[in-house]
């Protein structure tokens, strides 16, 4: 099965130069074991920097240093099967929308999903594909060795509960094969029922719960998501472009806002839905007490978005085959 490799880069000229080698690697690693075809896609979110020259720069790296060595005898020079391309929105649309365009340009029947901070290990592509000979398996997840504060922690797998209305969301132990989510960042996706979810939804613009969102969807629709420890990558999160690029918060504002978005898009249990309306209030006035405008911000921009969520709740609502609480019974906390 051939695999497309779509990378957003928003800024990430720097990120680009030490990753997108590793990323190179990699596939060719996978074609030495495998039969198959690997496309690298970038997909540029109208950067500011020299993105665009760093990328042209690489391919030609890429396609010299790979020309250097010699394929199998009789074989196709494993340059030649992988192909790198690069996409340029023309303006600023945010995670969502940037990689839904990088899936939309893609050939390959399983989608891999890399951050620009994301540097890949060699062989992490044959244990996350293999998990697609299973047709309902939806994604399977990356083992995120995230550098924090120059501490390393095992991320990738997801857990989570509803907790006074909300979905609570947190890290897993990495030692199963279940997760709530894959991340939208160091996963794979098979591209036939990502187009029939709908892809990542765009209302999350500009970052956040976009992987929870599409995967949660899945969940309910009665497809498989999985994680696997042998598909390992390094994640620097500090030197991403949410960090460098927007304030505090501007952040906070965000994830509060999706938060809401979820709750309202996905839940269909009428329960959990009379509990998060139950709890409003007591997240408001804490919030007041705490001082945190931000929640204030991202519920009002939430609640002017209410058309379109409605239209979004619509789409979800009639393909469902599993219940809120049936799914989350898998994944307590």
């Amino acid at each position: 099965m051939n695999i497309s490799i779509i990378i957003p880069n928003y800024n990430g000229a720097a990120l680009l130069k030490k990753n997108l080698p590793k990323v190179f690697e990699a596939a060719e690693y996978y074609l030495e074991y495998r039969t198959s075809e690997i496309e690298i896609i970038i997909v540029d979110d109208c950067s500011e920097d020299n993105s665009i020259e760093e990328i042209k720069n690489q391919k030609s790296i890429l396609r010299q240093s790979s020309g250097q060595k010699s394929p199998p005898k009789g074989d196709q020079p494993l340059a030649e099967k992988i192909i790198i391309k690069y996409l340029k929105n023309e303006k600023n649309l945010g995670f969502a929308s940037t990689v839904n365009r990088g899936v939309k340009e893609s050939g390959g029947g399983i989608i891999v999903l890399l951050n620009t901070d994301v540097r890949p290990e060699n062989n992490f592509l044959i244990p996350l594909v293999s998990h697609f000979e299973d047709e309902n398996v939806f994604a399977v997840g990356c083992m995120d060795k995230s550098i924090e504060k120059e501490k390393e922690v095992f991320r990738g797998r997801g857990l989570g509960k509803w907790d006074k209305g909300f979905l609570a969301h947190s890290r897993g132990e990495v030692d199963k094969t279940n997760t709530l989510w894959v991340a939208g960042g160091s996963g794979a996706f098979r591209k036939n029922l990502w187009q029939k979810l709908g892809g990542f939804n765009s209302l999350y613009n500009p970052f956040y719960w976009e992987d929870i969102d599409i995967s949660y969807r899945a969940l309910k629709f009665g497809y498989k998501i999985l994680f696997d420890q042998k598909s390992i990558v390094v994640h620097r999160h500090e030197e991403g472009a949410i960090k460098n690029t927007y304030s505090t918060f501007r952040v906070k504002t965000i994830a509060y806002r999706n938060q809401f978005l979820f709750v309202w898009i996905n839940v269909s249990d009428l329960s959990i839905l009379f509990s998060h309306v139950l709890w409003l209030p007591y997240h408001l006035l804490k919030m007041l007490i705490l001082r945190d405008w931000a929640f204030y911000v991202g519920f009002v921009r939430a609640f002017i978005n209410i058309p379109k969520v409605l239209a979004s709740r619509k789409v979800v609502q009639r393909n469902i085959k599993i219940s809120d609480r049936d799914v989350m019974s898998h994944f307590v906390v």
